[in-house]
């Protein structure tokens, strides 16, 4: 029988969170910076080579509603992780036995990714020409201020960890749900929260494949 244990679940959260805040650490020493827009700019290229750097066009698409784009850095920023977090939390107290597999793959999904972070650092779309900063010039919000650096890793796009959970829970409420309806919304969960991180010049559409592939393969393996 497994434990339900608030205690347990607590330190294995703050666990893998702190080590996603030491490789953010680690990473932004030294030349950093630099290399995580080198590494954009390589994924720029891969992708025009592919056929597939759409990311402007689709800005530039959503740049023309406003208040949708605003919408979209809301989703972004807030509800996109809540709603991973708030599924493990109705699973927890309904002491559903399904909720240690959904934790477990949520944990190796968040720790998998840390030498990509350590190891290839990449900044996001809008520090680059051409992209624009939605959440600074539509929202308002300096993303970059030196008190938000403190939680999260500015140079850390690839691959998409929105993306990776969304494909994660979205295929766990597929799985669980019976309604037709229900289903078809949690499977078109991820490619939605696909195309808000590209619209919001936040992710690369490589990131997105990288991010949903890392959720399918943490799934897989819990």
């Amino acid at each position: 029988m497994r434990r339900f244990s608030w205690r347990r679940e607590v330190v294995i959260g703050l666990g893998v969170y702190g080590l996603y805040l030491l490789v953010r650490r680690l990473v932004l020493r030294g030349d950093g910076r630099e290399r995580a827009r080198r590494n954009a700019e390589r994924i720029v290229r891969a992708e025009e080579a592919l056929g597939i750097h759409v990311e402007p066009a689709i800005q530039q698409a959503l740049l023309r509603y406003p208040r949708l784009v605003y919408g979209l850095n809301v989703g972004y920023a807030l509800f996109n992780v809540s709603l991973t977090v708030g599924w493990l939390v109705f699973l927890f107290r309904s002491r559903d036995p399904e909720y240690h597999r959904v934790r477990r793959a949520a944990a190796l999904t968040y720790v998998a990714v840390e030498p990509v972070f350590l190891f290839f650092p990449t900044a996001p779309p809008r520090v680059l020409d051409g992209f624009v900063d939605t959440i600074s010039e539509v929202s308002g919000v300096d993303i970059e201020h030196p008190f938000l650096l403190r939680f999260y890793n500015p140079i850390a796009a690839m691959p998409s960890l929105h993306v990776a959970f969304a494909a994660l829970t979205g295929a766990a409420i597929a799985e669980r749900t019976r309604s037709p309806l229900a289903k078809g919304a949690a499977r078109a969960y991820a490619p939605l929260v696909a195309l808000v991180v590209a619209g919001t010049g936040n992710h690369y559409v490589l990131d997105a494949v990288g991010g949903a592939a890392l959720g399918a393969a943490a799934r897989s393996v819990a």
